[in-house]
């Protein structure tokens, strides 16, 4: 007799005293092994047994095969399973292609990769959370049902599902695949916040929500993932503030690039390899948080508001390769005794406010590391990229006042809320105290905007390619002064001024209402002052004077930037100045470095800049034809003003239409289309305008018409893969319909591909001639 029975699934044990018997299952046949000593009679019993165990093996084969039909049915048959509908074998034996493929173990399914084809995204904020064609799956799809269906996959390890238009907020129910170690919907169209039960996935080890539309905060419940690896959200509106990540002992990655953060840096765990946080607003200082990060090997910090010295430390971490500080507001000297760690190849610290001399393992010119410095206040023999050191110490003085203002707002903010709570205890006297405080608060509020932010404007009588004009003095002591030097200020005339110290500005004269008040004034120019890209003009202050002689209705603001020698890109495409004309790889790097600054605006700021007014004569070129976008972000002040005006005159002829209304209709792509267009034939005359060049666009359709308008440089230095690539980007951008025309980030792409175009015939010309 037996003396005990245990059976259980998939293995069947039968313990007695001479029997054993074992079934082991694989993805293709059953093996059995039968050993028996004594007890011959059980054999039937163990017979019914396996056969009962191949009956429900084949049920769950079947089951699993038709929830991956049911995947497909929900996903509208993408073309990358195109092969499962004439396929009528077992799905785990489908060969595997670069768009999808299945992995099994025993009957289970265990990997599944969908790669889709809905790569482009609509421009702008164009998705609000519903179906769009050709971007996302039909308005049918329904997220929740589909996560129902993918649940029954209850052994799956890794899902991938990427570019495949899922819309709709990710459901928390995903933590029913409690097996689930990589999770990647990369490129999809998810919004919303990240579920809160991922936290449940304990076994998770990579997770990847790249490029999506996901919102709100990373959750706290995310440190509980201690399998975890790799956290990729970048490239979606996130904001708020990160979680202590401290607790992730295992993660290597942590990728966080071009969202909306805006707290200060978080507490990272020591296992980090890879810290990408670039394009967020992460504020405070990079503390000596990173130092004891010895495994870090790549960090990116670059395009944030950081402040302070770089932590010395930083730099000679032991495994060290990359370190990008770029476009943060770093202010202060770097240690002189500052070292360098053995591996650090690149270093980027431009676009800063560093002073002072530059260590020895960041200068010389070793070729042992790539250092970038340009856009700083360093003091460096030769080096021409550098601003004067008082532009720096005034920018670190504006973001104290910024902070001080913070600070103030917030004890404004404490003590209304007493106040209100005294206005409840205390009812209608206290209402009577509250309007008498009002009107003292409303008395404050009188005060004018300070009369300038520079040291001091005087005049200059060098003709220049912006101006013939003199701008009169603007310093703090006469500006309220000064007669009517400036009193034919034209509107948004660029000017030339130099600095007491001999430094060279731009500056731009505006001439707004008197009922622009000064509190929108420094609303507009805070937002300004918050704007740093290497490709954006930078503005270092403004003045404000009133002229009392001239009209004493207005007030004339000057608008100070960094002065740029070349001039413009416009006066660098015609072939009346052969000394300057531009070459189409010249051009087209040009193209590329105003693209980044515009896709910037776009995108990289909250709120977004738009309508920047983009054309050729506000692309200005520094010394080295670094390109560089001026006017951006004056738009909404011309558009108040405007509506400032219309209001005193309190008439408005019927039908008339604000050129800025025009504006956002031609929106910035539908301007950098002509800027483009421009770029290929040459400036245009000021008497044909943008009418000729849409006329003349047909003729890119023949080699024949491309002969007869296009540059003749250009012509001459550029390859017709690049040329076609350019031409055919313009030609959408200027589309007259808005909603038909491409999103910045794919312009910037076609740019890009288009010098990459040009650069391989380059290469192949010159391997030509040199054979």
């Amino acid at each position: 007799m037996l003396s005990h029975l245990s059976v259980f699934n998939p293995n069947i044990l039968i313990h007695g005293s001479c029997i054993y018997l074992h079934c082991l299952q694989s993805s293709k046949a059953l093996y059995m092994g039968l050993f028996i000593m004594a007890h011959s009679k059980v054999l039937p019993l163990l017979l019914l047994s396996c056969l009962f165990f191949l009956q429900n093996t084949h049920q769950l084969q079947n089951s699993q095969t038709q929830v991956l039909y049911q995947l497909r049915k929900h996903l509208e048959s993408p073309k990358a399973l195109e092969s499962w509908g004439s396929y009528y074998g077992d799905l785990c034996q489908i060969p595997p292609t670069p768009h999808m493929s299945i992995s099994c173990e025993g009957n289970s399914v265990t990997e599944l990769k969908v790669m889709g084809d809905k790569l482009s995204k609509p421009a702008g904020s164009m998705f609000h959370g519903s179906s769009l064609p050709n971007h996302t799956l039909s308005k049918a799809f329904l997220i929740d049902s589909f996560a129902t269906t993918l649940t029954r996959l209850t052994s799956l390890k890794t899902l991938t599902l990427v570019s495949l238009g899922i819309f709709g907020e990710l459901p928390g129910k995903i933590h029913r695949l409690c097996w689930l170690e990589s999770l990647d919907l990369s490129s999809n169209y998810l919004f919303g916040s990240v579920p809160p039960d991922v936290s449940r996935l304990v076994r998770l080890q990579s997770l990847t929500l790249v490029g999506n539309y996901l919102n709100g905060s990373v959750p706290d419940a995310l440190n509980s993932l201690s399998n975890l690896t790799v956290l990729a959200l970048s490239h979606n509106e996130m904001s708020g503030e990160l979680p202590d990540l401290s607790k992730l002992d295992h993660l290597h990655m942590l990728d966080l690039r071009e969202n909306r953060f805006d707290s200060e840096l978080p507490l990272l765990p020591k296992s980090l390899v890879t810290v990408l946080l670039s394009k967020n607003s992460f504020s405070g200082e990079v503390s000596r948080r990173f130092d004891g990060l010895s495994q870090l090997q790549h960090l990116d910090l670059s395009f944030n508001q950081l402040t302070g010295a770089p932590s010395r430390f930083l730099f000679s971490l032991a495994n060290i390769s990359y370190l990008d500080l770029a476009s943060n507001k770093l202010s202060g000297k770097l240690a002189v005794d500052l070292t360098c760690g053995g591996k650090l190849g690149f270093v980027d610290l431009s676009n800063n406010r560093l002073v002072g001399t530059i260590p020895s393992c960041l200068g010389g010119s070793s070729g042992e590391r790539v250092v970038k410095l340009g856009g700083n206040c360093l003091s460096i023999d030769g080096v021409h990229d550098q601003h004067q050191e008082l532009l720096c110490e005034e920018g670190e003085s504006r973001g104290r006042e910024l902070q001080g203002r913070k600070i103030g707002t917030l004890v404004a903010v404490v003590s209304g809320a007493v106040l209100v709570l005294v206005l409840v205890a205390f009812g209608l006297l206290m209402l009577c105290t509250k309007r008498c405080s009002c009107c003292s608060c409303c008395g404050s509020k009188e005060k004018s905007v300070q009369q300038t932010r520079l040291k001091a404007v005087t005049d200059n009588n060098t003709q220049t390619s912006l101006s013939s004009q003199v701008l009169a003095s603007a310093s703090e002591a006469n500006l309220s002064n000064s007669k009517a030097k400036c009193t034919r200020c034209a509107l948004m005339q660029l000017y030339r001024g130099t600095l007491e110290n001999g430094s060279s500005v731009a500056i731009r004269c505006m001439v707004l209402s008197k009922k622009f008040s000064s509190q929108s004034i420094r609303s507009h120019l805070d937002c300004l002052s918050k704007l740093n890209h290497p490709h954006l003009l930078s503005f270092l202050g403004h003045c404000t004077r009133t002229n009392l002689e001239y009209d004493p209705t207005a007030t004339i603001l000057y608008l100070v930037y960094e002065y740029m020698p070349k001039g413009t890109y416009r006066t660098h495409l015609s072939e009346s100045c052969p000394e300057k004309i531009l070459t189409w790889p010249d051009r087209l790097g040009i193209l590329i470095e105003i693209a980044k600054a515009v896709h910037f605006l776009h995108t990289g700021v909250i709120p977004g800049s738009f309508n920047n007014q983009l054309k050729t004569n506000n692309i200005l070129l520094d010394q080295h034809k670094i390109a560089k976008l001026s006017d951006y972000g004056v738009t909404a002040i011309l558009e108040e003003n405007e509506k400032l005006e219309d209001s005193t005159l309190q008439i408005k002829s019927e039908g008339h239409k604000s050129k800025y209304d025009v504006a956002k209709r031609e929106d910035d792509v539908y301007n950098f289309g002509f800027i483009l267009l421009e770029s290929l034939v040459g400036p245009l005359p000021t008497t044909k305008g943008e009418d000729f060049l849409l006329n003349e666009m047909t003729s890119f359709g023949s080699q024949d018409g491309r002969q007869k308008i296009v540059n003749p440089t250009v012509l001459t230095t550029s390859s017709q893969e690049s040329l076609a690539i350019a031409i055919s980007i313009a030609n959408k951008c200027v589309l007259l319909e808005p909603s038909a025309r491409p999103s910045f980030e794919d312009v910037l792409w076609n740019l890009q591909y288009a010098a990459q175009m040009q650069s391989a015939a380059d290469a192949e010309r010159k391997s030509d001639t040199s054979s």
